[in-house]
């Protein structure tokens, strides 16, 4: 576990015209000019001390680009190996140390759990998505044809989640009822690799194996802006909706490169920044925080967080650190802002 606090800020610029330290005389330079001024870039990574972690969980091996454990204030879950069917372990934040091997799983799909996302609204539901085509939050609900592998909760109404399938089909549900509320079946032609609430959850973006980022109104069913080729390369792309309406994707490049890029819903011709990272070959997973409006980027297989923050101003995307830890990941989580120790000048989890 990692907590991201931020350190000090940075020094108010000298007024124009004051000289600069050192430099008697120094012509009219305002200090603003030399260093972006941020709040957060004293960013800095702590790992979590080894009595609060939890050992001994056997994650699971699915060969699914999903994050494998989801975390609120209250519980930390994780997708495990589960012999006969698929299961995952919920555990509350304050259980850590050694898992013993006889813990109870919640189970129920009969086939490998591919991903779970905690209800907004209430911390004790969560739901998951499996290979056996059902979901199962509260009630199991029954309507993709192949296996379920994204979930979503709507951000603002209460029991309102979105399941996309291997069936290239987003459904959206009424938890309460057990009933479709809507079913887009024709906008994605193949694999969806994800899929991404707005602020208010009036929008939705995918990205999708075909290359593109689809931008969507559910309630109507309608495509409201696609941008093809988001990212050249073959390997599976992100697409998450910032605070301000913008898109923010990870992908890969025609040469394997991975590229993060950010992009404007009212004219998806060109990127407004678009930056690449390294030659790695693992998806890189973008969780956002939008209070501060920085991006956290982690790589299946890496051992590192890279985080950025996003600003008005051109180059739009700033490096702001890395965080390096010994063991590669095989899956991350994002604590909600509540769950944070907010009087330590935590931001995130």
């Amino acid at each position: 576990m990692l907590r991201l606090a931020q350190r000090g800020r940075d020094p108010e610029p000298p007024e124009a015209g004051a000289a600069a330290p050192g430099y008697p005389g120094a012509p009219d330079m305002s200090f603003r000019k030399v260093v972006r001024q941020s709040k957060f870039r004293h960013v800095f990574g702590q790992p979590v001390k080894n009595d609060q972690c939890y050992e001994d969980i056997r994650v699971s091996r699915v060969t699914w680009d999903s994050t494998f454990c989801a975390v609120n204030p209250k519980f930390l879950a994780v997708i495990v190996e589960a012999s006969g069917g698929g299961a995952f372990l919920v555990l509350p934040l304050s259980k850590t140390g050694r898992i013993d091997k006889a813990y109870p799983t919640v189970c129920g799909h009969t086939g490998p759990v591919l991903d779970i996302d905690w209800c907004p609204h209430n911390d004790e539901v969560i739901a998951s998505g499996s290979e056996d085509c059902t979901v199962m939050p509260v009630v199991v609900l029954e309507g993709h044809t192949k296996r379920v592998g994204i979930i979503a909760w709507h951000p603002t109404a209460r029991n309102v989640l979105l399941s996309a399938g291997c069936d290239n089909v987003v459904l959206i549900w009424n938890v309460g009822t057990a009933e479709e509320l809507y079913r887009l079946d024709s906008l994605h032609p193949d694999l969806i690799y994800n899929v991404s609430w707005n602020r208010n959850g009036s929008l939705f973006c995918s990205a999708c194996k075909d290359k593109s980022v689809r931008i969507i109104d559910p309630r109507r069913g309608t495509l409201m802006a696609e941008r093809e080729k988001a990212h050249e390369g073959a390997r599976p792309m992100r697409a998450i909706f910032l605070a301000d309406g913008k898109v923010f994707t990870t992908g890969f490049s025609r040469m394997s490169e991975r590229q993060l890029a950010l992009w404007d819903p009212e004219n998806l011709e060109e990127p407004m920044a678009l930056q690449e990272l390294d030659s790695s070959n693992g998806a890189l997973l973008p969780f956002y925080d939008p209070d501060t409006n920085v991006v956290y980027v982690c790589g299946k297989g890496d051992s590192s967080i890279r985080y950025f923050e996003i600003t008005e101003e051109p180059p739009y995307i700033h490096f702001l650190n890395t965080f390096t830890s010994k063991e590669p990941q095989r899956g991350m989580g994002s604590m909600p802002k509540r769950g944070l120790e907010v009087s330590k000048c935590e931001i995130a989890r």
